[in-house]
């Protein structure tokens, strides 16, 4: 099966990264090569794009795409979580760009043997990112306890009825192991009311999303991650990050605004005194959002987030006016 994605938000991507012909670029979540190959055809003889992904599929597919401008492209087996010292290991201090596009690729989504959609009855319940990764949603549904599929698809899921969900699921794996995606399917439109059924779109929407991101740890990586990318860049640098639900938005939102402002000193103090000092600005406030034109071209992306943030460290150097007073008015 062909490795398809569309590349959500790709040319507002491409324009805030604000790209430097020789600059070192790295696509953290390389998939089907969308971004990076928008990269690569701005960069000249002397750039470098660093790929990185870690489904196998997607690395074949992408250098078999990005074959023309193999001399100036590195790919990489692993997780984003391991950008920095992978990037390291090349000899590279820092670089001038970072993307990340969270979403799951239409590839993913799409071939039943991955199991990513509920949309496929027979598929199996695997939902790896990595495929070489041994745990798959399977373990999850039908090892983990009633209290803990309740955590995960109440916090992952945001499902209101995740304590049936996870009720019923119990329940099913009592007469025998859930194995593909319609044995899941069937145990969760049990647990919920008809009403809801009729209207809040597909039962299953839900839960598998809360599975699939616990199973690869896609919001506690991305928590863990964002501090050394902001790090790795340069001076003047950018760090794209495309979400697609709002767990994953807000966690970069937070994460942004306390690298623009870590000053930890009571706000009844004149001057600070904590000497925590800030490593840049996002460029702004509110996240970019699809066009009219991409939403009806691609129904995937009405969920899209771009946030963008800007490496800047020098002593007079500070985010615009305008954005500082009303960041200090944010909550949350």
């Amino acid at each position: 099966m062909e490795f398809k994605h569309y590349s959500v938000l790709l040319h507002e991507t491409i324009d805030n990264l604000d790209i430097k012909p020789d600059g070192i670029y790295v696509d953290g979540t390389l998939g089907g090569g969308g971004h990076s190959l928008e990269i690569l055809k701005h960069l000249g003889p002397g750039g470098r794009l660093i790929g990185i992904d870690q489904d196998e599929d997607a690395l074949k597919a992408a250098s078999e795409r990005l074959s023309e401008y193999k001399d100036r492209t590195t790919f990489i087996h692993t997780n984003y979580e391991n950008m920095v010292q992978e990037v390291h290991k090349l000899g590279i201090d820092h670089v001038d760009g970072i993307v990340l596009d969270l979403g799951v690729s239409s590839f993913q989504l799409d071939n039943a043997k991955r199991g990513f959609s509920y949309m496929q009855e027979d598929a199996p319940l695997d939902m790896r990112m990595d495929q070489s990764s041994p745990k798959t949603a399977r373990d999850i549904v039908n090892g983990y306890s009633e209290n803990e599929l309740t955590r995960i698809i109440r916090d992952y899921g945001e499902d209101k009825f995740a304590r049936s969900i996870a009720r019923h699921i119990v329940q099913a794996r009592e007469v025998r192991p859930l194995e593909t995606a319609g044995d899941l399917n069937r145990a969760i439109e049990t647990a919920i009311p008809m009403k809801a059924r009729k209207t809040g779109g597909h039962p299953s929407k839900r839960t598998y999303q809360a599975i699939r991101v616990e199973l690869n740890r896609e919001l506690q990586v991305l928590e863990d991650s964002l501090d050394g990318m902001i790090d790795l860049l340069n001076e003047g640098g950018r760090l794209c990050v495309i979400t697609f639900q709002s767990l994953e938005d807000h966690i970069v939102k937070v994460n942004f605004r306390r690298n623009e402002n870590p000053c930890i000193c009571p706000p009844e103090f004149p001057v600070c005194v904590c000497g925590k000092k800030s490593k840049g600005y996002t460029l702004q406030r509110k996240p970019i959002l699809p066009s009219k034109k991409e939403l009806e071209e691609n129904s995937r992306s009405k969920s899209a987030h771009l946030r963008v943030f800007v490496r800047e460290t020098s002593k007079d150097s500070t985010p615009p006016v305008t954005y500082r007073k009303a960041a200090g008015r944010i909550k949350g």
